[in-house]
Order: C-alpha cells, then structure tokens, then sequence
C-alpha cells in the first residue's frame, strides 16, 4: 500500500520542480507522483452526461444599436478557450487549453472577479459524455498543518488538502509561471492516465470547481449577461498586532 512520507508532502514536491528538476524527476519525485496516483483510487468519481455547468468571463457584446437597452452575451464561441492559444493556467500549460467550469452560477462568476457593476456574459454548458474525474476537493474546511509527522491517514488527507488548496488559487498575470509547474504536472499526470478532468474547491464561492481536459466534454447551449450588483469582503488578521 502506497502511502506519503510526510504531510508536508506536496510542499515538497512544489519546491523541487519549482526551483530544481522540472521535467526529469528523481525517484522521490516519482514515487510521489505514484502515491497520488495510488490515493486517488478512492476519490474517483462521475458526472452523468447532460450534467450543467457554468463558465463566466468579464464582459459582453455592445447593444446592437443606442435604442437597445439590453446588453448581449458573448457569442458562445467566445465562452469556450481558444485552442493552441491558452495562457498558463493552474492546471494547464500554456498553448494547452483545458475547459475551466463550476458547479453553480455564482461560484463560475465569482471566479472570474469582478467588480460591483460589471457586466458578466454567462454560459450554461451540458456535459457531452459521461466523465471519470477525480475529486481533490477535502473534508476540512482549511488544510491541516501538523508540528510533527503523523498517521498516514492524517498525511495523505493532508497532502490532498494541500493539493486542492494549490488548485483553488486564482491565478494573477504577476504570478511565476514557476508557480504553476506542480499543479500542472499533477493534472497532467491524471490526463495521461485516463481521467477527463479534476474536481477542486472554488476559493472563491460556495462551489466546486469542474477542470476538464478535453474541449468537447462540454457544450454551450445557452448564455445571459449580469450584472455585478454588491460584493461582500470579510478580512481577519494573519498575526497578533492591530484588534
């Protein structure tokens, strides 16, 4: 049986292949690798063909003329990537389009984050095929950090925590595409290994997000503009200092 080395596993592997070796790994890279993909056994799951899922994108169409007070979605071609023209992404490398969904409205919204009175164009899309994915997304709230090594039950609910907590980020045009390479080489790893994409927790709505790596698992049926009507921020502090 397969299990991590440490709880801090993942933070591991992100170092190496961030600032070491990016594309010949070494053994304790490998077996990483295989232990994921060992663990992922029991996270593996299915979404029904016809399952609805949600993508948004910032902005729309211009009012066909001045009198046209509605404004108009992006054309549904616009709402899928480009292929061979995708920026580096979480999950994907650049020139490597995968389809980036979520579970609900709100949460495909909120991660596009927009501000309090833009326009969204949001497409509502139906899933083509059955799906195998894998399900990174935890039982607990925030990844646990322990002082010293644990159960390999604690590490490996960890070091999957950890993993889902990479995916959820949202990526910034500053960020080092360095910062990319380990979520990257993970989904890519699944993708070899026939799996249509990746389940992770939205960090910034109520749902999941759905990573899919083939273009076609999903089609654009319908698509409608919103409008950005109030946004709520809670803030707590990250050390001992102001109340």
């Amino acid at each position: 049986m397969a299990e991590f080395r440490s709880w801090r596993s993942y933070w591991d592997f992100k170092s190496s292949v961030s600032s070491t070796n990016r594309y010949i790994f070494s053994t304790d890279i490998q077996e990483f690798l295989d232990t994921i993909l060992f663990t992922s056994k029991k996270r593996q799951t299915k979404f029904p063909r016809n399952t609805i899922l949600w993508r948004a994108q910032i902005g729309c169409r211009e009012p066909f003329d001045e009198n046209d007070v509605d404004d108009i979605p992006y054309e549904f071609e616009r709402m899928k990537p480009i292929e061979y023209r995708a920026v580096e992404g979480r999950a994907n490398p650049k020139g490597i389009p995968y389809l980036y969904l979520a579970t609900d409205k709100n949460t495909a919204m909120a991660e596009v984050r927009p501000w309090k009175g833009q326009r969204i164009s949001l497409g509502l899309f139906r899933v083509t095929k059955i799906l195998n994915v894998v399900d990174f997304s935890p039982k607990l709230v925030n990844p646990p950090v322990y002082f010293k090594e644990t159960t390999p039950e604690n590490r490996e609910e960890s070091v999957w925590a950890w993993m889902n907590d990479a995916f959820s980020q949202p990526t910034t045009a500053s960020d080092d595409i360095a910062a990319y390479a380990a979520t990257q080489i993970i989904a890519e790893m699944f993708k070899n290994n026939g799996a249509d994409g990746i389940v992770y927790r939205s960090s910034l709505g109520d749902g999941d997000n759905i990573m899919l790596f083939d273009l076609k698992s999903a089609e654009i049926v319908n698509c409608a503009v919103y409008i950005v009507d109030e946004l709520h921020f809670e803030f707590k502090p990250c050390a001992l200092g102001l109340p």
